[in-house]
């Protein structure tokens, strides 16, 4: 295990595969609402919270199940619902590494987080999700007259609605609570820290960045 970065703490010991077994085993049951709160299907309420969201966090893991989680943001009624076992979340521009596109081909399993502003609940999904390029989705997915490349379809195994606590404990809503963006330098200068960039480059990347912000977020520059 690589030392702490923390300075005066180190790097902590973990336990092993009975320790954390029998850990896992001293936990109290979950009660009953917990059990049953997940309903398996999109339900009038879960409906409309996944209507009204513009933004969710997006797990799939590779063949080899090494996970990846993204963060997907959309005006409300982008993510699009289908009965009760089907949903759909577009695929907007992005940096074109296509973790998520590329785990689904070899893993189908996905779990979605959806959030709303202000409300500390929120709405977990998880189930099998496949890629669409179906022209009446895809149009129905607009935004600034720009449709999707594709979208990622779901198949719902299980959803539920998730209690407060982590919003809570995390005041995330609470704007006394946000940082100064000053905290820490701009994405490109923290890319230039990690990869070893040199200032020009920085400086074009911080202008790529900006370009994309202002002109892509809907569709690919071209």
């Amino acid at each position: 295990m690589p030392d702490s970065l923390t300075p005066g703490l180190a790097a902590p010991a973990v336990l092993g595969d009975e320790e954390a077994r029998a850990l896992v085993a001293s936990y109290p049951r979950p009660g009953p609402v917990a059990v049953a709160k997940d309903i398996g299907r999109i339900d009038p309420h879960l409906r409309r919270y996944i209507e009204l969201s513009p933004f969710c966090c997006v797990a799939t893991a590779d063949a080899e199940g090494r996970q990846d989680v993204t963060p997907r943001g959309d005006p409300p009624g982008s993510f699009k619902v289908f009965g009760e076992h089907t949903i759909a979340i577009p695929d907007r521009p992005g940096n074109n590494r296509l973790d998520t596109l590329k785990n689904l081909l070899t893993n189908p399993q996905i779990g979605l987080i959806f959030l709303l502003p202000g409300m500390d609940e929120t709405v977990r999904i998880n189930g099998t999700a496949r890629l669409s390029t179906d022209p009446d989705l895809l149009g129905s997915m607009a935004v600034q007259g720009k449709a999707p490349k594709c979208a990622i379809v779901v198949q719902v195994r299980e959803a539920y609605l998730h209690c407060a606590k982590a919003f809570r404990r995390a005041k995330l809503w609470d704007a006394s609570t946000h940082i100064d963006r000053r905290t820490l330098p701009s994405l490109a200068g923290m890319i230039r820290d990690q990869v070893g960039l040199s200032e020009e480059a920085t400086k074009e990347a911080e202008a790529r960045i900006e370009k994309a912000y202002r002109e892509s977020l809907w569709a690919p520059l071209s």
